[in-house]
């Protein structure tokens, strides 16, 4: 399989694939400071929940590597945690920076290097995991459906959702994926596609307004996504279109499955509707590809993420296994 190598520590640097030139260039940026990588996180150079917390965790390491003064560098964390507010997994890997310079009497920059690179190896194994426990779900020659991506490009290993279909293909099974767009930053149609392509599953390309139509004439056995944010009753925030495609899934009777590791639960909300909602540039839904495509001086909205209630999810796979409904009572049990 070929994967992206979305995130490289490089001794005094982070080196990153530009997700924003994707798929025309793979185009490689060198992070060399906190504010860098902030900015990297904000603009979405790289971007997924798991990948967004390893960039963090590197994001303070380079800090820890520029300043010994604990007030500067408890400064350069609230940068970082400040980037984006809906992924938790950016909020686990800036705790477990911060627990670390709580124990410290000083700073010693190799010990904030080791704990940002342990984040990305357990990631990696995490996203091993998840394809394995999922991978029993796919069957040979059936159609799925995603949304997003949920990919290499998405984590610091093989991905969540997608890592489901790498593993199932490793089996040796043949199947095609249903790949929506995405808007208003078409993720799906740049990073998805040309991820599963690139590794040599066959990829069909639709608009995001055709998912309900294509769940209906189309014998599609399961739908997989990712996710952001996972509450304590299973309630999952994901990329802005996964809430409808979760309706029209369970309308026309698809089994929808979220696929996320442990670090992607926040246990302490209780329901999703606390979950932040983060709402992105105007811009990004009045242009394509920098070209003007709505009407100057109309009003927007850009939130980037939704809310799927447990209710409408038929299982979330983890790296302990797939969890079943009820989630309020089996989360707690499987991942605890």
């Amino acid at each position: 399989m070929k994967w992206a190598n979305t995130i490289k520590w490089c001794k005094d640097h982070v080196e990153l694939i530009d997700q924003r030139k994707i798929p025309l260039k793979e185009e490689y940026l060198k992070i060399r400071t906190a504010e860098e990588m902030y900015k990297a996180i904000k603009e979405m150079i790289i971007r997924g929940a798991p990948a967004i917390g390893v960039a963090a965790a590197y994001g303070i390491a380079l800090a820890a590597l520029k300043t010994k003064n604990k007030e500067t560098l408890q400064k350069k964390i609230a940068l970082i945690e400040s980037a984006r507010p809906t992924a938790y997994n950016l909020f686990y890997a800036v705790k477990r920076m911060k627990d670390l310079l709580e124990k410290s009497e000083r700073i010693e920059a190799s010990s904030f290097v080791k704990e940002a690179i342990a984040i990305h190896e357990e990631d990696k194994k995490l996203t091993e995991l998840l394809g394995e426990n999922g991978a029993p779900l796919i069957e040979d020659k059936a159609l799925y459906m995603t949304i997003c991506n949920a990919g290499a490009l998405a984590t610091g290993g093989i991905g969540t959702a997608l890592a489901v279909f790498y593993k199932a293909k490793e089996q040796g099974k043949k199947f095609t994926v249903f790949v929506p767009e995405t808007r208003p930053y078409l993720q799906g149609a740049r990073l998805t596609a040309w991820e599963l392509q690139k590794n040599g599953i066959e990829v069909i390309l639709i608009v995001d307004g055709a998912i309900g139509h294509i769940l209906k004439t189309e014998n599609i056995k399961g739908v997989f996504v990712g996710a952001d944010r996972i509450a304590k009753n299973g309630d999952v925030a994901n990329k802005i279109g996964t809430y409808s495609l979760a309706i029209s899934a369970k309308e026309n009777n698809v089994p929808f499955y979220v696929v996320a590791p442990k670090t992607t639960f926040d246990i302490d909300l209780v329901t999703g509707e606390r979950i932040p909602i983060e709402e992105r540039p105007e811009k990004e839904v009045t242009e394509i590809m920098g070209l003007r495509v709505a009407p100057h001086n109309i009003k927007v909205r850009n939130p980037a993420f939704d809310v799927t209630p447990g209710k409408l999810i038929s299982g979330i796979v983890t790296d302990k296994g797939i969890i079943p409904p009820p989630f309020k009572k089996n989360i707690k049990r499987i991942l605890c």
